[in-house]
């Protein structure tokens, strides 16, 4: 996190949840394989490799850009899934507030400049509430 006020919690998505418990039960199974020569240093972590040593940030994101060229993806830097994340609520009529809220930002203009990027259904959407009001 780049700041303390950066921490907080989020409510868990069920489908995370599962996936974070699949996650789990590899790592208490790789940890009962390899007995002592797993890395006991970060069992409370959920992103570690095999033996149980941490996964660098730049590691993630040298796996990610794997990741999407292996499923046809276009390449983007793992950053932007935060831009897609406030692109979507948005667009799902999630109050920017509560998308400030999500990120983590403690200035509502930083979503609302940088992360949130209107879609043209919202365009479409606004043209129509202007030409309502001009009477057309």
């Amino acid at each position: 996190m780049k700041t303390k006020s950066s921490y907080r919690s989020l409510p868990l998505i069920p489908q995370v949840k599962e996936i974070l418990l699949q996650e789990k039960a590899k790592q208490e199974s790789m940890r009962k394989l390899l007995r002592g020569a797993y890395n006991k240093k970060y069992l409370d972590y959920v992103c570690v490799d095999a033996i149980g040593d941490i996964l660098t940030p730049k590691y993630i994101s040298s796996h990610f850009k794997v990741i999407l060229a292996k499923n046809g993806l276009k390449k983007i830097r793992f950053h932007d899934l935060r831009h897609s994340c406030a692109s979507l609520l948005l667009a799902n009529k999630v109050p920017m507030k509560m998308i400030q809220d999500w990120l983590g930002h403690s200035d509502m203009s930083t979503t609302a400049n940088i992360y949130s990027h209107v879609d043209h259904t919202s365009k479409l959407e606004s043209a129509k509430v202007i030409g309502n009001l001009l009477g057309a």
